[in-house]
């Protein structure tokens, strides 16, 4: 049993799983921490204060966002970052009016919910084949890109 910090306050936890197969973690950069309550119609503050936000279940009434908005929208941020390591890479400048569009379905077969994901990826101005490249070597580094690669189908288009 571990003495862990929760939405500011120190309770004992246990670790019920954990999944260490993948990297050996030479250095944090940063961790994101989130107190949630009432699941998809609850709420989520961040330990930091700067996230504090309703949630909502999908095609609710709701006044809230929810997960799968959240996940597009970090994602697509993180891949935005990305391509500006690839473009520093290859040395070129990106265009000042980039955008990535990111969709998150929650779908449904035989009773499972799964995700999955489409990048629709504007870079005005580059060429085709430089553009590609951008995304290709963004995909390849984007930490979200990595989480989802082999868990979930996902589309990348340049649009």
């Amino acid at each position: 049993m571990e003495n862990n910090s929760i939405g500011g306050l120190t309770v004992n936890t246990t670790t019920v799983f954990k999944e260490t197969n993948i990297h050996q973690v030479e250095k944090i950069f940063y961790t994101g921490k989130t107190h949630t309550t009432g699941g998809r119609d609850g709420a989520a503050k961040s330990s930091d204060g700067r996230l504090d936000i309703k949630l909502s279940s999908p095609g609710t009434s709701g006044v809230g966002t929810n997960p799968e908005q959240l996940f597009a929208a970090g994602w697509s941020a993180c891949f935005i970052g990305a391509m500006g390591l690839a473009a520093h890479t290859l040395k070129i400048k990106l265009p000042a009016d980039l955008a990535v569009d990111a969709e998150v379905d929650l779908a449904n077969t035989s009773g499972a919910y799964f995700l999955q994901a489409r990048l629709n990826v504007s870079l005005p101005g580059l060429e085709t084949e430089v553009a590609q490249q951008v995304v290709k070597m963004a995909h390849q580094t984007c930490p979200y890109s990595k989480l989802t690669k082999g868990n979930i189908n996902v589309v990348i288009n340049m649009v």
